[in-house]
């Protein structure tokens, strides 16, 4: 039997809520709060708040890596991004944060890595998958470039085996005339499947498909005719697959304003489907939890983490 670790950030206006946070699960749909609801990690160099976290689990050496966008709403859209998001897209961060450990409970002091060079403009939502093929993990992100003017953003990625020294960024996705942000990327039966936020015409969520984690990518037929996700309404994709074998997808629904806001889960059969059904009815959650990735922990593992911070 397997469990569920959701490592997420919450939306507020205070600097305690640009920290990592840990939800718990048995099952994938029913979360717990750890640490009491408080923030479990924190932020202390660089922009000293991080957003949209990825967890990944690298079996070699048997360590967990959180990464995380470096910036503080908090703090720095008063102050040098001077409450603009312009500007902090074209001078935000240049760095990803990142804390690594062997057990999900001691983790090391938060560090910065450089991986986009100064033609970049803020590194937004780092995720990371497997790459089988080159035996080496694939960091992607989104980003606004110099050479357009900073205008519309593509989905970046660089490779890593030590999550150390990287290589040179190149352009994993982009979409002719809209921004695509916030990418996902998942394997399954050897194919890899990406899910990313196409920011007009139309605004939704995007799912496609590769045979190589580094694309082309090409659309899955049937998600946008075939499932419940809407224009509109969402962004921040993450999914897992279930014990059953299905997948769920969690999308951050930013439909309406204030508490209504946060994660609602959609079930298909496959990601080749793309068939995708809203099951909000079977989820629960203790507070508005946003842009994150959940990591299928073990038994052993999940109650590790909520004895160490009751």
């Amino acid at each position: 039997m397997q469990a569920y670790l959701f490592v997420h950030f919450r939306e507020k206006n205070t600097p305690d809520g640009e920290q990592v946070y840990f939800g718990l699960s048995r099952d994938g749909f029913h979360w717990e709060t750890v640490n009491g609801g408080n923030p479990v990690l924190w932020a202390y160099y660089g922009d000293k708040g991080v957003r949209d976290f990825t967890i990944i689990r690298c079996p070699e050496n048997e360590k967990c890596y959180i990464l995380a966008t470096d910036l503080s709403l908090a703090y720095g859209m008063r102050n040098q991004y001077h409450h603009s998001w312009e500007e902090i897209s074209r001078n935000g961060s240049k760095n990803l944060a990142v804390w690594e450990s062997t057990d999900l409970v001691n983790w090391s002091e938060q560090r910065l890595i450089r991986v986009g060079e100064e033609a970049f403009g803020c590194l937004w939502a780092p995720d990371v998958i497997f790459d089988r093929e080159n035996g080496e993990y694939l960091l992607h992100w989104s980003s606004s470039h110099a050479d357009d003017g900073y205008g519309i953003k593509r989905i970046y990625y660089s490779r890593t085996r030590d999550f150390a020294s990287f290589s040179s960024p190149q352009v994993l996705y982009e979409k002719e005339g809209s921004s695509v942000i916030d990418s996902a990327i998942y394997e399954e039966n050897g194919r890899y499947y990406l899910f990313v936020k196409n920011e007009r015409n139309p605004a939704r969520i995007l799912l496609l498909t590769s045979c190589h984690a580094a694309g082309p990518y090409e659309p899955v037929k049937g998600f946008e005719e075939n499932s419940d996700v809407e224009e509109g309404c969402y962004e921040a994709p993450t999914a897992m697959r279930l014990e059953n074998g299905k997948w769920c997808l969690f999308l951050d629904y930013y439909g309406v304003p204030g508490d209504g806001q946060g994660y609602v889960p959609f079930v298909a059969d496959s990601l080749a489907s793309g068939a995708f059904r809203r099951a909000d009815q079977a989820f629960s959650f203790p507070y508005g939890f946003k842009h994150g990735t959940i990591l299928p922990i073990t038994m052993e593992e999940y109650w590790r983490i909520r004895s160490h911070w009751t």
